[in-house]
């Protein structure tokens, strides 16, 4: 599944968070390491850039945090990144530079690259969301079977055993996903694609597509 690796998906020059990605051939085989990764890293940045201003949270001096968002840490937010009015960010969350996580938007053991939006009523959890990237207003990555059994990756044929329970999506560089999508567990969009509004995907998504719905996809011209 060359489609799933990491250097097929993202450019890792941009985020804070590119050691995390050492080592590994596949970006959910991070998902388990967030949480101790930003403790590590946090530790390590410059107080003339990032103010810690709680018990593992860090944020820099030049982004916009309105003062009812909640955030609670592990959490690295970067510069000139803007959480809006009643953000909720529940821990295990980078946010890169210059993202934004929008009003009523909740995050949980991501990584957002730099220049990420997920400005409107987003679910964001278990995931990484590439360069670029952006989720239209109410879309949504769900992170749990209904099963609850491990998460499978899927591209046709072929089958990946992540074992992992909790496995949002792995969303490439430049990705639009539509308003009021879902992004279902190990759902794995590639670089550049595009998802209708309102669309349920699972599975692998090639690169440079546009989805239109299950069993639609065409290549991007």
């Amino acid at each position: 599944m060359n489609e799933c690796k990491i250097e097929n998906l993202y450019n890792l020059d941009e985020t804070i968070a590119k050691d995390i990605f050492s080592g590994c051939e596949y970006p959910w085989e991070v998902l388990p390491k967030i949480k101790d990764f930003i403790v590590e890293l946090g530790n390590t940045l410059s107080g003339d850039e990032y103010d810690k201003v709680g018990e593992n949270v860090w944020i820099a001096k030049s982004a916009k945090v309105a003062p009812t968002a909640f955030i609670n840490g592990p959490v690295i937010i970067g510069k000139n990144a803007e959480v809006r009015h009643c953000a909720f960010i529940r821990g295990n969350a980078i946010v890169g530079e210059n993202a934004v996580v929008g009003n009523s938007t909740e995050l949980k053991n991501v990584i957002l690259f730099n220049n990420v939006q997920v400005p409107h009523y987003n679910y964001v959890g278990d995931s990484i969301l590439g360069y670029k990237s952006h989720m239209g207003a109410g879309s949504i990555t769900s992170n749990v079977k209904s099963d609850k059994k491990l998460v499978i990756v899927k591209n046709g044929d072929e089958k990946i055993e992540t074992g992992l329970k909790k496995f949002g999506a792995m969303v490439g560089d430049n990705v639009e996903v539509g308003c009021g999508s879902i992004l279902n567990p190990g759902s794995v969009i590639g670089r550049n694609t595009n998802i209708y509004p309102l669309s349920s995907v699972r599975g692998v998504v090639k690169e440079n597509s546009v989805y239109k719905k299950q069993g639609e996809v065409v290549e991007k011209f």
